[in-house]
């Protein structure tokens, strides 16, 4: 695991970190070839939230995220986006490519390691697929099993650094 995907999850929400390293060590022991997966974005500001919302719509661009601020599982910690880099320098978005040549896609052996942990992929979404895209579907408190929307975590109080209390 590489220095800038342990950066990024010690952002995420404190519930989900320890999960988060043990899939990426999983991720990497699975991709026995070139390469290993890098987080490329966890927890998000809400004014970083609004500047990727405004791409396409009020500044230039493609749009990238349906997402306003408060909108997104990033806002929270409980959401990454993920890149394969190869040979230690390159990033890759593609999900095709079987870097180890074990007939399996590398970026799908990442998917079904996330589904195993019950990480939900954007890949798998009806509309606006978002393929580097993860993020957790259910958070288990001692109050029960809460879903991991937005609109849920939205209502939850926060602590002092900001993330949702269960």
């Amino acid at each position: 695991m590489d220095k800038v995907t342990l950066q990024r999850i010690e952002k995420l929400h404190p519930y989900v970190r320890e999960e988060v390293k043990q899939i990426i060590k999983e991720c990497d022991k699975a991709l026995t070839g070139r390469a290993k997966i890098r987080i490329t974005q966890g927890w998000r500001s809400f004014e970083e939230q609004e500047k990727l919302y405004a791409i396409g719509r009020i500044t230039s661009g493609k749009k990238v995220t349906n997402a306003k601020a408060g909108q997104s599982i990033h806002n929270y910690g409980f959401a990454v986006d993920m890149c394969l880099i190869i040979d230690g320098k390159t990033a890759s978005w593609d999900t095709a490519k079987d870097w180890d040549n074990d007939g399996i896609a590398d970026w799908y052996e990442c998917v079904k390691i996330f589904a195993k942990h019950g990480w939900d992929w954007g890949g798998n979404w009806k509309t606006f697929k978002d393929l580097p895209h993860f993020e957790k579907k259910e958070i288990k408190t001692k109050k029960g099993a809460v879903k991991a929307t937005w609109r849920n975590l939205a209502k939850m109080a926060k602590n002092n650094d900001g993330y949702v209390i269960f």
